[in-house]
């Protein structure tokens, strides 16, 4: 999840110790949050970004620090925010932050279309601009790749420029890059395409938005036919989540509430997906996978509630986990045995 905690791009101390934290969790992989291609890619101006030599330096500094406690692989979404870019940080209201203003820049977007009525519409991306936008992902891809991380993920939901040319609320377009399913499809993938051959040897999945939520917008079917020719692309995973396109979504929230979306997109493809949302109970995340909806979980905020969910999910669940031997000590009296080796040391320790 964004941390909206860097400065012009750059990792902070602040994410030392949070993915420092989220790294001994004990998960199978950790996603880091969204990280702008561009510095008018980003949401916010606290936003990470991947772009200058400076934040790719900082960001290696994190990661070895983080790498010194932890072997945990370690991934990053690579995110353009569009039309949604220059906002305000979430816990200062989130608002549009105009571009004359020391905190805020011009918005690109898909087409000429606000948010909301209130707010200037995004300046639209010209011929020129997609190429821009498509070389500054090259760009990320390849420092990713200098600093070793292990995964990258193209975010392609939650209303972002990507998911801005699949839907048809936000592409109105008249060129080669909008109308038909064909066309609104044309620019993620020569996007997708470009990062695939920056980044050949380590997997590469997107996140998707598996529909609006509203009437005429991007649907299920649509997401299938993405998934179909990302995959015809090399895509090793993908990641199925919703909404985020325009404040007239109406979302029917409840547990476990977009999980048909990656079943279905895994029953009509056969790719590894992944499921997210309110998934919060260790039975109920392995009942997913026994069942076959989904290859993987993924858990945001569950995580940030309690970052120690694997280690509490592997005690419920028999199974065990690999957490830093500083911590071995720590289980309650009467809990099985979770951690990897903790009776062996132990037994050494005398303790």
């Amino acid at each position: 999840m964004c941390q909206y905690s860097a400065t012009n791009g750059s990792a902070s101390a602040w994410h030392r110790a949070h993915l420092g934290m989220l790294a001994g969790s004990g998960a199978g992989l950790l996603m880091m949050e969204a990280t702008a291609v561009s510095a008018e890619g980003r949401i916010s101006w606290g936003d990470l970004g991947l772009y200058s030599d400076a934040n790719e330096h900082a960001l290696a500094g994190v990661l070895e620090g983080v790498r010194e406690f932890s072997a945990m692989p370690i991934g990053l979404q690579l995110c353009h925010a569009g039309r949604k870019a220059s906002s305000e940080k979430p816990w200062l209201g989130g608002k549009l932050i105009p571009a004359d203003d020391p905190h805020g820049w011009q918005p690109l977007g898909v087409s000429a279309i606000a948010m909301s009525a209130s707010e200037p519409p995004p300046l639209a991306l010209d011929h020129a601009g997609l190429a821009r936008v498509r070389d500054d992902f090259v760009a990320s891809a390849r420092r990713a790749a200098r600093i070793g991380l292990d995964a990258l993920q193209l975010h392609f939901a939650h209303g972002y420029l990507m998911h801005q040319f699949l839907s048809p609320i936000t592409n109105q377009r008249s060129d080669a890059y909008g109308g038909s399913l064909e066309n609104r499809l044309r620019f993620p993938l020569e996007v997708f395409a470009a990062v695939r051959a920056a980044w050949p040897d380590k997997p590469l999945g997107i996140r998707v938005s598996a529909t609006d939520w509203i009437e005429g917008g991007w649907d299920l079917p649509q997401t299938v036919e993405l998934a179909r020719q990302v995959q015809s692309l090399g895509c090793d995973w993908i990641d199925v989540s919703s909404g985020g396109i325009a404040h007239e979504q109406k979302i029917p929230v409840g547990i476990g509430y977009q999980l048909p979306f990656a079943r279905e997109v895994r029953r009509a493809t056969g790719m590894l997906t992944s499921t997210v949302g309110l998934i919060t109970e260790p039975k109920q995340a392995e009942q997913i996978i026994a069942t076959g909806d989904a290859d993987l979980v993924t858990l945001a905020r569950a995580m940030l509630w309690d970052p120690h969910w694997p280690w509490h999910a592997a005690a419920e669940l028999g199974a065990s986990v690999t957490a830093p031997p500083q911590y071995w000590r720590s289980q309650p009296h009467g809990v099985r045995d979770v951690f990897t080796g903790w009776k062996a040391s132990a037994r050494r320790s005398g303790q």
